[in-house]
């Protein structure tokens, strides 16, 4: 009797099914939420022409609410890498995706830019975890060969979320008003905070992945995750000189990206009289062509390694120095008066973006291990968000006095400056196939 109970499966061994290829669907889930984060995130830049009206917000005070974002997000990203990587990927990515998702609610009941200045600085710091989680979904669920492929997959939920947020916002907007669609937006969030405590789990404890496949994301068999306490995983990763070849590219990188984020819906209306919904007829394309960049970018790595015979290493860097050099369709837009020439220009400069921020978190996997890759990630998302948090700053002041076009100049070439820094610090000189 005893013997025909023991056979009998139990109700979770019943409910156990293998999925092929879990790890692409697990970052298909990470995808998802990020591209709600860029929603969340993005629904004050898109609603900005009528908050300014509404709640009498000049552009000064305008570029401190977009500034508290920033400099949370610039203080919160090693933080919450460093949170993500002591108590693990699910746990803290769902703490921080809850406190953003509130956060955008609470912007309905604004009602001057200093309610909004605070809410924006306690979303940032949630929505900073986005970075960091990035590196360790990577690290976690892929071998090291497939991680230049995965991160610019991973990277499409960063500019995806653009994309559809204008869409979505101005529909929330027609039915519900500024107020409902920052409530709607925030609800979309909580839907995928769901989504993820059900879904998610780390390879070696998700009872739907094959013996197979956890072998094949462990073939690199790299060192368990060391868990150390905050300073010390800041001085190690201080000392390192690769993070800085990795950092300075960022830093010089990520003003364009807050200028599409935050600031080109008050640019079109400001330079051309466009409208709200003329903006969000065309806002959308410069984060379409970033999707394309993230996906491009990982494929571009192997095109290096074979027709030119790169090593892993430098397939990555000189990929982001093809980014940059695309950057410079950003200068273009001074000598331009036409909106969709504009446009064009700006959307060159997406896909040229997210190419290089892709492949910039490519390299931090690449060269730290899984003990570190949040908060080296979380690290480098701050030194991006400090540059982040000047230019929003600098726009503030002189957009209204000088213009956007010399802001637009200055983002084309700063990329080239961080690609000087980049091969400097981190190509691979001992490989034969390639002169640097």
């Amino acid at each position: 009797m005893s013997q025909g109970l023991n056979s009998i499966p139990t109700g979770v061994e019943k409910k156990k099914r293998i999925i092929p290829k879990l790890r692409w669907w697990m970052l298909a889930l990470f995808l998802l939420g990020v591209t709600v984060n860029y929603i969340t995130r993005n629904s004050l830049g898109i609603l900005a022409p009528e908050l300014k009206v509404d709640l009498h917000i000049s552009t000064e005070q305008y570029s401190w609410i977009v500034g508290a974002f920033q400099l949370a997000y610039t203080i919160f990203q090693p933080i919450c890498g460093w949170l993500i990587d002591v108590i693990g990927l699910k746990l803290g990515f769902l703490i921080c995706a809850v406190i953003w998702a509130l956060a955008c609610m609470f912007h309905a009941g604004a009602s001057n830019y200093i309610q909004l200045l605070v809410l924006r600085f306690i979303m940032g710091g949630a929505e900073s975890a986005a970075t960091p989680a990035n590196a360790k979904t990577i690290g976690e669920w892929f071998p090291k060969k497939e991680r230049p492929i995965a991160a610019g997959w991973a990277g499409v939920g960063f500019s995806v979320g653009a994309m559809l947020a204008p869409p979505i916002i101005y529909f929330a907007h027609s039915l519900l008003g500024w107020q409902g669609a920052f409530i709607f937006t925030g609800g979309i969030a909580l839907v995928w905070v769901a989504l993820w405590w059900i879904f998610y789990n780390s390879p070696d404890k998700h009872t739907n992945l094959s013996k197979k496949e956890l072998s094949f994301i462990q073939q690199d068999n790299e060192a368990p995750a060391v868990k150390l306490p905050f300073f010390t995983a800041l001085k190690i990763v201080a000392k390192n000189k690769r993070f800085y070849g990795i950092a300075i590219p960022a830093f010089m990188a990520e003003p364009a990206w807050a200028v599409m984020s935050f600031w080109v819906p008050l640019y079109l209306a400001q330079e051309y009289g466009m409208n709200l919904k003329e903006i969000v007829i065309f806002i959308w394309l410069p984060f379409l062509c970033a999707d394309l960049g993230s996906i491009f970018s990982g494929y571009l790595t192997r095109i290096y390694i074979r027709i030119f015979g790169f090593s892993q290493i430098n397939s990555i860097v000189a990929s982001s120095v093809t980014g940059a050099f695309l950057m410079l369709s950003l200068a273009i837009i001074a000598i331009t008066r036409d909106p969709y020439i504009a446009i064009v220009l700006i959307s060159i400069g997406g896909f040229g973006h997210q190419i290089i921020s892709c492949m910039l978190s490519a390299l931090v996997v690449e060269s730290f291990d899984k003990g570190q890759m949040a908060t080296v990630n979380g690290m480098r998302g701050s030194c991006a968000w400090i540059a982040s948090f000047i230019f929003s700053l600098i726009i503030g002041v002189t957009a209204d006095k000088i213009g956007f076009n010399p802001l637009f100049i200055a983002m084309g070439f700063f990329d080239l400056i961080g690609a000087i820094f980049l091969i400097a610090f981190i190509a691979d000189r001992k490989c034969n196939k390639i002169k640097l």
